[in-house]
């Protein structure tokens, strides 16, 4: 159980969450949501201590699991290592042992290895090995992998091996900041089936609406400077926020109405032998000045791609495509066609090529055998996974002038009106890019890709950085495109509202299913019982 008294957060002049006593309980898993910058992360630092809060307390278990972000410090210790990390006592106690067999036998230092064996027996140390390789092993880390150091595996490995810290050791409560950022959709089906059966405290932050639908039995949701708490998964939670506002508007709106007729009897009879009559409808009056309604901290962008000119019936062609860096070939021996108008999600393991395929696509890399053949009048827009790609942080140029180099023939007013829609308003235009956060610089890439034109959209993971409304803002968008879609994701819910066709990058070769990606699970779950 963790418990929130008075909780109050305050940036500068601004309020993120004020006076807030909440009890998380055990049993329940709670998603917090909010829009970006709403707070969320902080909770979760304030909540564990890594920052502090304005005013108020906090009480949470001894043993609480908390997803870490600063890989960088693990990278001289094992994958195993950093797994069973997640218990202090332990690892603390496994640390002082090693270090006390080095030194001289003494009475002393036989009994201090005795009390340090007890510690290890209670905190179930001989089965931390076999532990933590189950849990590497849910998170798709080959066995072999389990003894290297941090710094010598993939960065998305390193990520999963941090989620198994804060899995590991049975804690009493468990702090999941974005933990499905680096997973492949295998993993984050595991991790799913995990968390269903955690018995203790889940607070978790994401902006994959299917993993809260799947895994959140209560919701915290961070609005109008406070944090309310909704029964129930992401999607009832927004149906009960969007009852509950509907009915505060319609109240509004009677008690309006109401003022206005008082007020007129007021006018008509405040000075005859209808006064006190005309008094006591004033005082109504006063009892029924609605409060001002807080504002909601939820944006919703407006992301519509325009009409594009038409590209050729045939889009993309693969004849029997290979890709290789060095010695080591990504994929080899593809063939397939695009057609105009085809939405395609592509998905498959960290590591398998999606990216590989979608830069060749975008023609930014060269095959290293067989051919593309590219249809007339295409224009591709392109969306990197590593937005560094596109937007190079260390150009101190605002956004509306990287805009400007992009799209010379566009008029001043359509690159406002383009960043508009993305939520830059005013003088958050002349933002400069290198202090742009993870979710604006996506949302100036798409910006760019709307104002581009493009007939073609090659995507690489765009939902990542972005929050829960411009994901579903994106998802509006690629439905009503009438050019070609090719989109990776780790997102279910964006690929399954887009995509009509699936390409699949599998260990035993590239896959091609003509139909969404729930009807592709189906057909895979099928053919593997």
């Amino acid at each position: 159980m963790i418990t929130l008294s008075k909780i109050t957060k305050r940036v500068g002049t601004r309020t993120l969450f004020e006076d807030v006593t909440i009890t998380f309980n055990k049993g329940h898993r709670y998603a917090v949501t909010g829009p970006n910058g709403a707070g969320k992360s902080t909770l979760l630092k304030i909540i564990m201590g890594l920052e502090e809060s304005t005013s108020g307390t906090v009480a949470l278990p001894k043993k609480t699991g908390y997803l870490r972000q600063n890989i960088h410090d693990y990278k001289d210790f094992s994958l195993r290592q950093v797994v069973i990390m997640g218990n202090k006592r332990l690892w603390g106690a496994f640390e002082e042992r090693d270090r006390l067999y080095e030194v001289e036998m003494t009475d002393m230092v036989g009994m201090r290895l005795g009390t340090l064996e007890e510690v290890i027996a209670e905190e179930d140390g001989y089965m931390a090995d076999s532990d933590a390789e189950k849990l590497l092993s849910g998170m798709g880390i080959p066995e072999e992998l389990f003894d290297q150091l941090m710094g010598n595996v993939p960065s998305d490995l390193q990520f999963r091996a941090l989620i198994c810290q804060a899995l590991f050791g049975n804690p009493d409560a468990l702090m999941l900041d974005e933990p499905t950022n680096h997973l492949d959709l295998d993993s984050i089906t595991w991790l799913e089936e995990f968390l269903k059966d955690y018995k203790g405290t889940l607070i978790v932050v994401s902006h994959d609406r299917y993993f809260l639908n799947s895994v959140a039995t209560d919701i915290a949701d961070i609005d109008y400077e406070t944090i309310i708490l909704y029964p129930g998964n992401y999607d009832q939670m927004v149906q009960t926020k969007m009852d509950v506002r509907e009915r505060a508007q319609q109240d509004a709106k009677s008690r309006e109405k109401k003022i206005a007729q008082l007020q007129d009897f007021i006018q008509r009879f405040g000075a005859g032998t209808r006064s006190s009559q005309a008094t006591s409808r004033k005082k109504e009056v006063l009892r029924l000045q609605p409060q001002e309604m807080k504002r909601t901290n939820i944006t919703r962008p407006f992301i519509m791609f325009d009409e594009p000119d038409r590209a050729a019936s045939l889009v993309f062609k693969a004849n029997d495509l290979k890709k290789a860096y060095n010695d080591q070939t990504v994929f080899e021996k593809l063939q397939f066609t695009i057609s105009r108008g085809d939405k395609v999600g592509v998905i498959g393991a960290n590591g398998m090529g999606k990216s590989t395929l979608l830069k060749l696509l975008a023609q930014l890399i060269a095959p290293s055998h067989g051919s593309l053949e590219v249809g007339q009048n295409v224009k591709i827009g392109y969306f990197p996974q590593e937005h560094h790609d596109i937007v190079d942080k260390k150009e101190h140029i605002s956004m509306f002038e990287w805009l400007r180099a992009r799209n010379q023939s566009a008029y001043d007013q359509e690159i406002r009106g383009s960043l508009g829609k993305l939520l830059f308003s005013g003088d958050d235009v002349f933002k400069e890019t290198y202090k742009l956060s993870g979710g604006e610089t996506a949302r100036l890439i798409l910006s760019y890709l709307i104002l581009s034109k493009p007939n073609v959209l090659v995507l690489d993971e765009p939902n990542n950085h972005l929050d829960l409304e411009s994901v579903s803002a994106l998802g509006d968008g690629l439905e009503k495109f009438t050019g070609t879609v090719l989109i990776a994701s780790h997102d279910r819910d964006l690929i399954d509202r887009v995509a009509t066709s699936i390409i699949s990058i599998e260990p035993d070769g590239v896959h091609f299913f003509k139909g969404t990606l729930e009807e592709y699970f189906e057909r895979r779950s099928k053919a593997t019982r």
